[in-house]
């Protein structure tokens, strides 16, 4: 990037570092696309700051012919969306080139969700395995990933805010957790009492460790808690011992299933939407899959037309 589209780009991303706490990841990925559009727009006779309707979509027919998906594609002009919007706001543009295009349409995949089944075998395995420990640090290494399969299926925790818990997180007596998300929001979560007793069974026997480090799954890395990808190791090595497929579980797809089995249940998608911490209710309603079928479930069983029909079969 360069001339004035450079140093626009550059404000908008100390804005959405200091105003929105866009994490580094977030920030490079924006870099990135603003980087990649102002080299199309270039080549298009435009630039970045100076670009109109007619020249983001052929921004977007450029990134259809190389291949791009539909949901890459959105994820671009979503990019391009809050840059042009931020240019307005600063009054650096007195209108804004995205606000007549359509984002290109994309397919929502369902979630992958383990039945309650599967995460009941996860769980027995997990205890199993506390039993079965040849030594004192097995054993621990084996409450802790208790502790921390109990959490995430009880409270539907990133594993990212999951393994970086820090101590002092619990409230209200430990029956609930204060998380911090996705640009340093917190939400209050409640646990269940498995979770509950799986934690303090665990802060027994690392109580003193965990809070001279700061962190209620501490660790020696870099950032001084577990890491992710030790817990997602160790998760599919305890779903291989249940007989359960490998490829099939992560600590992702637990939290899907924290989601779906309470929709399941019968909580409202906005409850489940505080829950996971999603800023909009759009990315909650991937699991509307969930509660369209409970709804077929309740048309069938109480609707007097539907068994009407269920006695003339």
């Amino acid at each position: 990037m360069r001339d004035l589209s450079a140093a626009n780009a550059e404000a908008f991303l100390e804005m959405m570092s200091a105003e929105r706490g866009a994490a580094d990841n977030t920030l490079d990925a924006y870099r990135r696309d603003l980087d990649d559009a102002s080299s199309v727009l270039k080549a298009l006779g435009t630039s970045l700051a100076q670009a109109q309707a007619n020249d983001i979509r052929g921004l977007l027919g450029d990134l259809n012919a190389r291949g791009f998906s539909p949901a890459s594609q959105a994820r671009r002009l979503s990019a391009l969306r809050q840059f042009y919007k931020f240019l307005h706001a600063e009054g650096l543009r007195d209108d804004d080139p995205t606000g007549v295009i359509d984002s290109p349409r994309k397919s929502r995949s369902l979630p992958k969700v383990l039945s309650i089944d599967d995460v009941s075998r996860l769980l027995a395995q997990a205890e199993t395995d506390i039993a079965m420990a040849q030594d004192k640090a097995e054993t621990l290494q084996r409450i802790r990933f208790r502790a921390l399969l109990e959490l995430l299926y009880a409270t539907g925790m990133r594993v990212s805010e999951l393994v970086g818990l820090p101590y002092r997180v619990l409230a209200d007596e430990g029956r609930f957790l204060i998380v911090r998300g996705k640009g340093a929001k917190e939400r209050m979560v409640p646990m269940s009492r498995p979770a509950r007793a799986a934690l303090e069974i665990w802060l027994q026997e690392i109580g003193e460790t965990a809070e001279e480090a700061g962190y209620l799954f501490p660790a020696n890395s870099a950032e001084g808690h577990l890491s992710r990808q030790v817990f997602a190791r160790e998760l599919k090595e305890v779903a291989g011992r249940a007989g359960i497929p490998v490829a099939k579980v992560s600590p992702h797809v637990l939290r899907h299933a924290f989601a779906s089995h309470l929709l399941a249940g019968g909580a409202d998608l906005r409850a489940v939407q505080e829950l996971l911490g999603h800023a909009d209710i759009s990315t909650t309603q991937i699991y509307t899959h969930v509660l369209d079928e409970r709804l077929r479930q309740l048309v069938n069983q109480h609707h007097p037309l539907a068994k009407a029909t269920k006695s003339r079969d």
